[in-house]
């Protein structure tokens, strides 16, 4: 029973982190967004909804100026500021804006917040049981090498989620009459803006697909559908 008492408290340490960062994210959210009041996109979340058979979709527009989209652990979509600001500015279409809304929809449909918590809990045990084991034959790297496996099954883990957003994203925008074309646009947009689009990183230590990857799954799915 002792020599599980550090996973055991890795994994209460794991549980209690996650929820006081959640609480925390959700704070700041509620102090820094506001609804979304666009009527084009109003329109574009409205076709979503009834897609969904849902009464409406609920979308924040979060104060920061990185361009991102995000799904709150409480089940909230928010987009950021600097990415709505792209949109007014045309260089990102209403069309586009809505597949992002849509992939943060997956996410929140797929429980992809609330899977998080046991991984990162079982992910926290998992480095405080591997850094036990390895440091017996590795006497003061052990850790370091248990939190670099831990990062690649974090990463792993992160990008089956995004490529199960994807596919949540690409059937809904089908079946809204919106179609994926906007979806693969985007990515190709962002993939200019964020320029070699981490090619010098191994595709197995980064937490999101390479945008190739991930249009060429569309696009398979696509072909699979047709």
């Amino acid at each position: 029973m002792l020599k599980l008492a550090p996973i055991l408290i890795a994994l209460l340490y794991g549980v209690v982190m996650y929820r006081l960062s959640a609480s925390r994210m959700a704070k700041q959210l509620d102090q820094n967004s506001k609804p979304l009041s666009d009527p084009l996109l109003n329109q574009l979340t409205k076709q979503m909804a009834v897609a969904l058979e849902i009464p409406r979709i609920k979308v924040n527009i979060y104060e920061v100026e990185q361009v991102n989209g995000l799904a709150a652990p409480d089940g909230r979509i928010f987009i950021t500021r600097g990415f709505f600001n792209k949109y007014k500015n045309g260089e990102v279409t209403a069309e586009e804006l809505a597949g992002v809304i849509a992939h943060e929809l997956g996410h929140v449909a797929l429980g992809h917040s609330r899977r998080r918590m046991i991984d990162f809990s079982g992910q926290n045990a998992m480095r405080t049981a591997l850094a036990m084991i390895l440091n017996r034959f590795l006497p003061g790297v052990g850790g370091f090498v248990a939190n670099f496996l831990g990062t690649l099954l974090v990463a792993r883990l992160s990008r089956n989620d995004e490529y199960e957003a994807d596919a949540y994203a690409a059937a809904l925008l089908t079946k809204a009459g919106i179609g994926t074309a906007p979806q693969i646009s985007l990515f190709e947009k962002l993939n200019k803006l964020s320029g070699a689009n981490g090619a010098a990183t191994p595709a197995w230590m980064l937490s999101h697909p390479k945008t190739t990857q991930r249009i060429a799954a569309i696009k398979d799915m696509e072909n699979r559908w047709s």
